[in-house]
């Protein structure tokens, strides 16, 4: 499903969208009220995997959309696709459950390669974003002191992921399969008790467990 109020960037993901194998796009709208009222149906929710959601839309926000959103259709996930770089956007559409957040410069093989991502149970995060994101919160927020460990290894593969690298590239950066990354990966998951990369990261800065001086 795609939330998005210009019309004229609607066609363009509908087209990306229509080219690709296994993809498609169910429904559209240019407002928030209107996808919730269309989700609040059984047969349209359950038919819905992931939610591209602008943030700045004609009447509510998709910022204050996506807790809504996850109500009705608690399967989907949510990437935030927005020209916003805001650190108070990308931080509560993160905090609120958001999978990805994407800028609208972003390639269509970007935002086509990061639905199937969140699709397949990971994330989503601008290069950009990820390392502004990350410095803001090691920035501003405490660091509680938490008893979680990580090897190494984890701590390698954490590090990259808050740069922004998916899977594929973070097993061919540190040469080794993406089985392996994804079996680290479930591990950091466990260990820090998030479900996805955003929120593992952004756990990751506030205990001090990475340091955005080393990004």
């Amino acid at each position: 499903m795609l939330v998005e109020d210009n019309p004229q960037y609607r066609e363009v993901i509908e087209l990306a969208i229509s080219e690709e194998i296994g993809m498609e796009l169910v429904a559209q709208f240019g407002a928030a009220e209107i996808a919730l009222h269309s989700l609040r149906q059984p047969s349209i929710s359950e038919g819905v995997d992931v939610i591209l959601l602008d943030i700045r839309l004609p009447g509510m926000n998709g910022v204050d959309a996506v807790s809504l959103i996850q109500q009705c259709a608690p399967k989907a996930k949510i990437i935030m696709l927005t020209q916003s770089q805001m650190e108070a956007d990308v931080i509560k559409a993160i905090q609120a459950g958001a999978a990805g957040y994407l800028l609208k410069p972003s390639s269509i093989k970007e935002i086509t390669e990061s639905i199937q991502a969140v699709f397949n149970g990971g994330a989503a995060l601008d290069a950009n974003v990820a390392k502004y994101l990350v410095m803001a919160l090691n920035k501003k927020q405490p660091k509680p002191e938490l008893d979680i460990k990580l090897t190494t290894r984890e701590l390698d593969i954490l590090q990259l992921l808050s740069l922004g690298l998916v899977k594929k590239e973070i097993a061919e950066k540190l040469d080794i399969s993406a089985h392996t990354v994804a079996q680290y990966v479930k591990n950091i998951y466990g260990k820090l008790d998030v479900q996805n990369a955003p929120a593992a990261v952004t756990k990751a800065f506030k205990s001090g467990l990475l340091d955005s001086n080393n990004n």
